[in-house]
């Protein structure tokens, strides 16, 4: 495959030098540890480590466990963690403070969030979702549904409007949709905004997955009046494999919103070991049992990389990155099928390419020191990571795809698709 014409490859890296400069306010690679030499385009499923997190966790398990033990439940904030790291996530999905908790996994979370919601809305047995949702989210709505009476019915978002009318019209209410802001396999981000307000015109509440979002574009849940949000830490935000989850419940319904799962940590009075439940006020019901403390800790190191931050500024960044990593594939790999959206409104913060040979692709770009992932059955997932990515990497990652491509390395034998672990 050759390029248009042989000039394309230095046009394009004089394009992106000039990006660069034009972005270098959001350059925040400084902040983390990156290994050299390598395009990390996978930090929509893994974040970068930021620089602070292994000091914060030395610490942790060297003074605060090793040397002052149970007392670290109080002198070092440990009991506090799961509504002061909420409190540090709530600016970054656009939500004030005291509606959001930290701590177990966002199947957890969304097992809680649905079951708020069809407490909230009983007389509605309905739950529209997404058929493309990744996987957990589906088999969350599907047992939630079973558990309260729910029917699920499935239409992607931009169809949620028309299916809300017609359900309405067909004599069933719909309780609650529940979508991903973005689409994890093709990165095409939804309209938060509108999919929410057809949802409260149609009585129902608007529930979201951020696992994709959070961290990479604005969200803005109050200002849009979602009702509830869940999601993961480990991609855009950065907290480490395994790190924990959050819950956003708006300020309006936690007087009434209940915990499917109580537990000690969610009740008003702990260590007062009563044997009956009663909720705490506010978000604090949301908690269950004993947070993962050395998983908060590292996030709410991590969570330190945004400080100072614009998110307006750093998803200019995005979208600058991936528009320009789009250009470079169209002009040096022409043939090849892009399947997120050109449109800046409609893309989150990855671009996606679909190929039949997609898992050797992956592999055979890892070889050349460009790291993406690969999502069943043929796409190729290019995760952009603004802070610590530039418009040069998106080059040598385009650079890569076609070197990769012209030389047939995706075919080699040690690339066949095996189980995959990521």
């Amino acid at each position: 495959m050759a390029p248009p014409d042989d000039e394309a490859p230095d046009r394009l890296e004089i394009r992106a030098r000039e990006l660069d400069r034009r972005h270098a306010g959001t350059d925040l690679r400084d902040r983390f540890e990156l290994p050299p030499g390598l395009v990390y385009l996978d930090g929509n499923s893994l974040g970068a480590l930021p620089r602070g997190v292994a000091a914060a966790l030395e610490d942790a398990v060297r003074v605060q466990w090793g040397s002052d033990l149970v007392a670290s439940w109080n002198d070092h904030g440990w009991w506090d963690a799961p509504l002061r790291v909420g409190d540090a996530i709530a600016p970054l999905v656009g939500a004030a403070p005291g509606q959001v908790v930290v701590g177990d996994s966002t199947t957890v979370r969304l097992h809680q969030a649905l079951h708020a919601a069809a407490r909230l809305r009983p007389d509605r047995p309905v739950l529209l979702t997404d058929p493309g949702s990744f996987p957990t989210d589906l088999y969350v709505a599907a047992g939630v549904a079973e558990q309260v009476g729910w029917t699920v019915v499935t239409v992607p978002p931009d169809e949620a409007e028309t299916a809300l009318a017609r359900l309405a019209a067909e004599g069933r209410p719909v309780g609650a949709v529940a979508y991903s802001q973005v689409d994890y396999r093709t990165g095409r981000l939804w309209d938060l905004a509108g999919v929410t307000a057809a949802a409260h015109e149609a009585g129902a509440l608007a529930v979201w997955d951020l696992c994709h979002s959070a961290g990479a574009v604005e969200v803005g849940l109050d200002l849009h009046q979602v009702d509830l949000a869940v999601g993961c830490t480990y991609k855009f935000l950065n907290g480490g494999p395994g790190s924990p989850a959050y819950l956003y419940v708006a300020r309006r319904h936690l007087v009434e919103a209940a915990n499917v799962l109580p537990g000690w940590h969610g009740h008003a009075r702990p260590f007062a070991m009563e044997p009956t439940y009663e909720p705490a006020p506010g978000i604090g019901r949301f908690r269950v049992g004993t947070p993962p403390v050395l998983s908060m800790v590292a996030l709410e190191a991590a969570l330190g990389v945004f400080e100072g931050v614009d998110l307006g500024a750093l998803r200019t960044r995005s979208l600058s990155l991936t528009r320009y990593l789009r250009e470079a594939i169209e002009e040096l790999v022409p043939a090849l099928d892009l399947v997120t959206p050109a449109e800046d409104e409609r893309r989150g913060s990855q671009l996606s390419v679909r190929h039949p040979e997609a898992y050797g692709v992956v592999r055979a770009l890892a070889a050349r020191g460009v790291l993406g992932d690969f999502r069943t059955p043929d796409v190729v997932r290019l995760g952009v990571a603004a802070p610590y990515l530039t418009h040069v990497d998106m080059l040598t990652a385009a650079r890569a795809l076609r070197a990769v491509l012209d030389g047939g390395e995706h075919r080699d034998p040690a690339y066949a698709l095996r189980a995959q672990v990521t």
